[in-house]
């Protein structure tokens, strides 16, 4: 059996659903003028110096890699209590913890 075609294409978003957080609208925000965004925009944006984006540089995100990991359940309930994104937060902290340890040991020299 063939399906029927209506017409209609079928997309996976409502292009007029908001985008979830996180996410900018970016059709949207091309077509807003420079006082509407300002007016839009979080507090913390508006004391930013003329000069903040001169030196930015677009900076590749580092690839994840999907794993399987137990931790204890008092640990993931935390985690989860503090919000969407908790597993880029537990990133984060492993990554702090690697890091001050890389820091603080040196390499072992082959002799």
């Amino acid at each position: 059996m063939s399906a029927k075609r209506t017409g209609r294409s079928v997309t996976t978003r409502d292009r007029s659903a908001k985008p979830s957080k996180g996410r900018a609208d970016l059709p949207r925000l091309r077509r807003m003028r420079e006082r509407e965004i300002a007016r839009t925009s979080p507090p913390d944006l508006a004391d930013l110096p003329a000069d903040f984006w001169t030196n930015a540089a677009v900076v590749d995100p580092i690839p994840k890699q999907p794993i399987s990991l137990r931790v204890d359940v008092d640990v993931l309930d935390w985690f989860k209590k503090q919000g969407p994104r908790y597993q880029s937060r537990m990133n984060a902290v492993l990554r702090a913890y690697m890091t001050a340890n890389a820091k603080s040991r040196r390499p072992k020299r082959a002799t």
